[in-house]
């Protein structure tokens, strides 16, 4: 007669979410996942950063990874999502006046833009998107369905998400001439003289029928 083995039993692992066996799966790992996911692609890019990075830098199994967010490309979205987070509100600056709604929504961009703690992930965002047809297609879905879908509906024009993307492109060719390219005198300019002139040309891409 064999005697039972007193061993723990083997077998195919099986695919989901991981055995709870430590701390580190626990309520806040999703977050620190997330924060960790944050941070791997906005120092490394997209190329460089990889699901097990983000679950070592996370202090969590590689499998907990796939199990809250999926893929690369959506653990990206996620990451970019939260990194994109005060943009979310862009919409909302073309509220008041039709006068004043190129000029609040450069003034609005650019805040974000100016904010050190903003504009490092952002411009990692920016650099993984010029460099990688996947993360370019997540930033540009996310960009549409959540800021320039959501904008086109606030505005009382024809074509209002032609009219809306107008906008965004004007904003973010700005912005790489700015922040990523660093061409002179643009990236030295004031921005208070930088939305005095793209102000009235915003206006009109949003206003005017």
């Amino acid at each position: 007669m064999t005697p039972a083995s007193s061993g723990p039993a083997t077998g195919p692992r099986k695919r989901g979410r991981p055995a709870r066996t430590s701390a580190s799966d626990g309520p806040g790992a999703r977050d620190r996942i997330l924060a960790a996911a944050r941070n791997e692609f906005a120092e490394r890019g997209y190329d460089k950063t990889s699901i097990r990075g983000i679950a070592k830098a996370a202090e969590v199994d590689p499998a907990l990874v796939h199990h809250y967010f999926g893929t690369k490309e959506q653990v990206f979205e996620a990451a970019i999502e939260l990194i994109f987070a005060p943009a979310m509100a862009a919409p909302d600056a073309v509220h008041g006046s039709r006068e004043g709604a190129g000029e609040r929504m450069a003034r609005f961009m650019f805040g974000i833009w100016e904010n050190p703690v903003s504009r490092l992930p952002l411009l990692a965002v920016m650099r993984s998107a010029l460099t990688n047809e996947a993360a370019a297609a997540v930033l540009r879905g996310m960009i549409e369905r959540r800021v320039l879908l959501r904008m086109a509906g606030e505005l009382d024009v024809p074509n209002p998400e032609f009219r809306a993307q107008l906008a965004a492109g004007h904003l973010i060719g700005i912005a790489m001439l700015r922040y990523v390219i660093r061409m002179e005198p643009m990236a030295s300019a004031e921005v208070d003289d930088i939305v005095a002139m793209v102000g009235p040309t915003l206006r009109r891409y949003l206003t005017e029928s």
